[in-house]
């Protein structure tokens, strides 16, 4: 088994390029006209110097190390089994896996070059020669809290990324402890740290508009460690401007695979002298089989001192799950009704290289369709996102109708959400197209991540779908005898979130019991239900601080969902009042009310009880359901009460109703005329509709603002206070993950280093 692997900056020099300037004259001509300069001359020649300037050098690597590349498949019939390239060099691995064309290449890496070229301040430093344990944990010993790791290029060779003078202050902290060998670098900013976060999020802006497709061949990431998905190549290119390069991580994984050569193509032989050292070093290699099978989760690359707190947070969470979803963090942002989870916010997520969820729980089907087109045109062909689909036991036509849409518009991604039991119509979404794949393993190509609180609709989404309704399906035609036998050897759903005390419909479970006993019950179905898929657990409800997260990461959680935090963001679709509400709340400031889809049954959801009367008013409004038959039995003085929060009087609210109906549900409307009780309970179903669109709209009479939150928005606000994100004009969404995924690894990391009798240094949260 062979890799190609392809240097990055700082492997330039004079000459390189040589021979196939001439054999690909073509290419050369395309790559000068968008260049606006003659590459080869630059190669060459190095007039002025220019190739040591990182806005020249990183085009010019690029350009050498793709034409060395094709002349290799030119000229080599043996198709490598790996590609992987050191920082830069990685776009080569890209190209010549078929990610983009040449020009596509040369363009992108152009830009890249240029915003990295106007970062200045800061340094890099090389440490070599000593076990790179001893040197993080010396600068954790010495607190050198500024410091990122930005390459970690084999045991016993590092390279840190930060402020001038704390990588001086470092260099002597090392030399005094007589650990390694300390080299600054020749450049101009410090690359591959937290400092081009901004440089990060311009180049995702930037690639935002440009196609970029799969691999068709494994291409192994600087982030990660681990291949290339179906839809991380932009997300994982703009991260890796600002995250560490694993190197040694991504050697330790090709020998894992069983690569047993490695080929250089480009300037240099730095690479090729890693691999050597790593292949002297490797004992006990992994079989290929059990390698492929799941990816052996990395030791951590981020020290303490280097990375604050220790942890790397893309190493949080199930790697598998980051991997299959095509992510950078475990992280999702989940549904939130109405279109509150806008299709801005998905999208800004998915570029973010996070994965979203559109809001579509009470909206009609044109408009979630509408939605669908707004996501494929803003993210593009392939990109993918999440749907909502909200469970609607009153109205079963509505998710017959959204699953037809979802199925005719190819959506592969779906949250389902409120289900107490399963649906024909849940089932037939996920069970179409089922297939086996060229090892004869079942497929199912649709993926759910179901939303659970209790144990037995667990249980029903992790087994195997029940006979009977599958029967149904084939029966009326709407699965095939094939897919409905496929059925019968996968699972519901692979992943399910664990829903605790959140914002809107909530049994009010507590994680710190929840999720254990859901852990435990996916082992008993793991075991009496073998799957060709692995089963994942992840977390929502009261995730709004670093410490929330924490906790449910060290309780095993795969991944976590946030929701009510992501109301309070520029990209929710909901009114600035509403958001001007909701960043002032606090812990306490949330309560239980009625759901009003459910209000029949009793079903609750948690909302915001700080400057509304909506969940008081809500709560009355059942107390008088089960107590009356009717309206027309109502005492005077609740009668009034009524009217008087709903502003009008009950007549007239029960004509709209009756007008709704008629045009939509003319069998409800039958019921509600022969059933007093029946009419009464959608005359006041009203009121719930009245108010959720008062807040959307943000209509002036706020206190009867119905907004589905919970306690985490308290949280998340105490944790931003005095900070750039205490205003909600600056919570992008995906900001909010990132602050939150790194403060997580940080607190992990000193509360780790704490318990183990070593307490790492303070570090900023923000």
């Amino acid at each position: 088994m062979t890799a190609w692997v392809f240097p990055g900056q700082g492997a330039q020099r004079r000459g390189m390029g040589a021979g196939l300037f001439e054999r690909f004259a073509h290419l050369v001509a395309q790559a000068d006209e968008q260049l606006g300069y003659s590459v080869a001359e630059l190669c060459l020649q190095n007039p002025q110097d220019r190739l040591s300037s990182t806005r020249y050098a990183q085009p010019a690597l690029f350009v050498t190390s793709a034409l060395a590349g094709l002349a290799r498949s030119q000229d080599d019939p043996e198709v490598p089994t790996h590609l992987a390239g050191h920082s830069l060099g990685e776009y080569a691995a890209l190209f010549v896996a078929g990610s983009f064309d040449f020009v596509t290449g040369v363009r992108i890496v152009q830009w890249r070059a240029e915003l990295m070229a106007r970062a200045t301040g800061g340094g890099m430093l090389a440490v070599v020669r000593a076990p790179v344990e001893d040197v993080l944990r010396a600068l954790a010993e010495g607190g050198h809290a500024e410091l990122d790791v930005a390459n970690h290029n084999a045991p016993d060779q590092v390279v840190l990324s930060g402020p001038t003078d704390a990588l001086a202050a470092a260099a002597r902290d090392l030399r005094e402890r007589g650990v390694g060998r300390s080299v600054p670098l020749a450049v101009s900013a410090a690359f591959h740290s937290r400092s081009m976060a901004a440089a990060a999020r311009d180049f995702a802006d930037h690639l935002a508009g440009v196609t970029l497709a799969p691999p068709h061949r494994t291409v192994l990431s600087n982030v990660t460690a681990g291949p290339y998905g179906d839809a991380d190549v932009a997300a994982l290119l703009a991260e890796q401007i600002e995250r560490p390069v694993r190197w040694s991580d991504i050697v330790r994984r090709m020998l894992a695979d069983g690569v047993t050569e490695v080929v250089e193509l480009g300037p240099g032989t730095v690479l090729t002298d890693l691999w050597r050292a790593a292949r002297r070093r490797h004992h006990a290699v992994p079989s290929p089989a059990s390698a492929s099978a799941r990816v052996p989760r990395p030791p951590s690359t981020v020290p303490a001192a280097v990375r604050p707190g220790g942890f790397d947070p893309g190493r949080l969470g199930d790697e598998g799950f980051r991997r299959d979803h095509g992510l950078r963090h475990a992280y999702l942002a989940g549904s939130m009704y109405h279109g509150v989870s806008s299709t801005d916010l998905v999208t800004r997520m998915v570029r973010a290289g996070y994965l979203g969820f559109f809001g579509s729980g009470g909206l009609r089907v044109g408009a979630v369709d509408g939605a669908i087109s707004r996501l494929e045109r803003d993210l593009g062909p392939g990109a993918t996102f999440g749907m909502n689909l909200l469970c609607t036991l009153d109205d079963p036509r509505h998710e017959e109708a959204l699953v037809e849409c979802y199925l005719k518009r190819g959506v592969r991604l779906v949250e389902a959400s409120a289900y107490p039991q399963l649906t024909p119509a849940l089932l037939r979404w996920r069970f179409t197209g089922a297939h086996r794949d060229r090892q004869g393993r079942p497929v199912a190509v649709n993926r759910l991540i179901a939303k659970v609180s209790r144990p037995e609709v667990a249980t029903a989404f992790l087994s195997p779908p029940p006979q009977a309704l599958l029967d149904r399906l084939v029966a009326a035609g709407e699965l095939t005898a094939d897919e409905a036998e496929l059925a019968r050897s996968l699972p519901v759903s692979n992943d399910i979130c664990v829903e605790s005390d959140s914002g809107g419909h909530t049994d009010a479970g507590v994680a710190l019991t929840l999720l254990p006993a859901m852990l435990e019950l996916r082992r008993e179905l793991a075991a009496r239900y073998p799957v060709p898929t692995p089963l994942r657990v992840g977390a929502a409800g009261g995730l709004g601080s670093p410490e929330a997260l924490a906790a449910v990461f060290v309780l095993g959680a795969d991944f976590v969902v946030t929701g009510s935090i992501n109301q309070c963001t520029p990209e929710a679709g909901t009114s600035d009042a509403v958001k001007d509400l909701l960043a002032g709340l606090d812990v306490q400031d949330t309560t239980y009310a009625p759901a009003g889809d459910l209000f029949e049954i009793g079903a609750r959801v948690q909302v915001v009880r700080k400057g509304t009367l909506f969940a008081a008013r809500a709560n009355k409004l059942y107390q008088l359901y089960r107590r009356y038959s009717g309206l027309e039995s109502l005492d005077v003085a609740s009668r009034r009460s009524v009217q008087e929060a709903f502003g009008r009087p009950l007549d007239d609210v029960w004509t709209e109703v009756a007008e709704y109906l008629a045009g939509r549900r003319p069998d409800e409307l039958a019921r509600a005329q022969e059933d007093p009780r029946k009419r009464m309970a959608l005359v006041f179903r009203w009121y719930f509709r009245h108010t959720s669109r008062a807040a959307l709209n943000g209509d002036a009479d706020r206190v009867n603002y119905q907004i589905h939150c919970g306690p985490a928005m308290g949280s998340f606000n105490r944790w931003v206070r005095g900070t750039d994100l205490e205003t909600w004009h600056a919570r992008h969404v995906d900001v909010v993950a990132d602050r939150l995924m790194r403060a997580t690894a940080d607190l992990l990391g000193r509360r780790l280093a704490a318990l183990g009798g070593k307490t790492a240094p303070a570090a900023a949260q923000h």
